[in-house]
């Protein structure tokens, strides 16, 4: 089948996520406990997240369902991106999304980069310097990722939203952060500016929108003429 690029936007918090499952690794050789993560895109924040024994569509269906539940997502506003594996693409998990009013989004077969930003989450994740090479139990996982997750939204500070945190975004703190920051920076530019030798120094800006597969603006080519 000719599969359709994925396009998804969002503008501010709750509405596009994107979920995932990775596998973390057992006391044992092919032991595994699965960690399922919804993260939003425009914050990177972590709606919801869960540890199985396995994957499963209706284990899926009740996070994403609790998740929406205690976000307070009402019908027609939000986007679910995920890739096409099993629990994502059952048949329960689509009437799940479509009973919440979720418009559900898939990336394209075998297109590494159509979920880009469940991926870097889990990458952040296995390269934690406190992240194991495997987990004792699954009460051990649990425990890391009790940890994990709130230092990662709270106290981990993004590239790709200005170097705040995804608490700070999600919750609508940015602007205040970012005007601390700049009162900071033009404090210090008044005291001593030959230190700054490009002049003011202005704080980064929140992108104002972030993209799955942003499309490619076609150019402009109205009134021209063939000579």
């Amino acid at each position: 089948p000719d599969y359709d690029k994925p396009e998804l936007v969002a503008s501010g918090p709750n509405q596009a996520w994107s979920w995932d499952i990775t596998k973390l690794l057992g006391p044992q050789k092919w032991t595994y406990y699965y960690l399922y993560v919804i993260m939003d895109l425009f914050s990177r924040y972590v709606v919801g997240w869960m540890i199985a024994d396995r994957e499963n569509a209706s284990l899926a269906g009740r996070l994403i369902e609790e998740t929406c539940e205690r976000h307070s997502i009402a019908p027609g506003v939000l986007a679910l991106h995920s890739d096409r594996g099993s629990p994502m693409t059952a048949k329960c998990t689509a009437q799940l999304l479509a009973d919440l009013g979720v418009t559900r989004s898939l990336s394209r077969p075998q297109v590494s980069d159509d979920n880009p930003y469940s991926e870097a989450g889990f990458k952040t994740l296995k390269y934690h310097p406190g992240f194991p090479k495997r987990f004792a139990g699954q009460e051990h996982a649990m425990s890391f990722c009790r940890t994990f997750f709130p230092w990662y939204c709270d106290e981990h500070r993004h590239g790709g939203i200005a170097m705040l945190t995804p608490s700070d975004v999600f919750h609508g703190r940015s602007e205040q952060v970012l005007a601390q920051r700049q009162a900071a920076l033009d404090d210090a530019y008044a005291a001593h500016p030959e230190r700054f030798v490009r002049g003011r120094p202005v704080v980064s800006r929140l992108p104002a929108e972030v993209w799955i597969n942003k499309p490619v603006e076609e150019p402009d080519v109205a009134g021209s003429a063939v000579q």
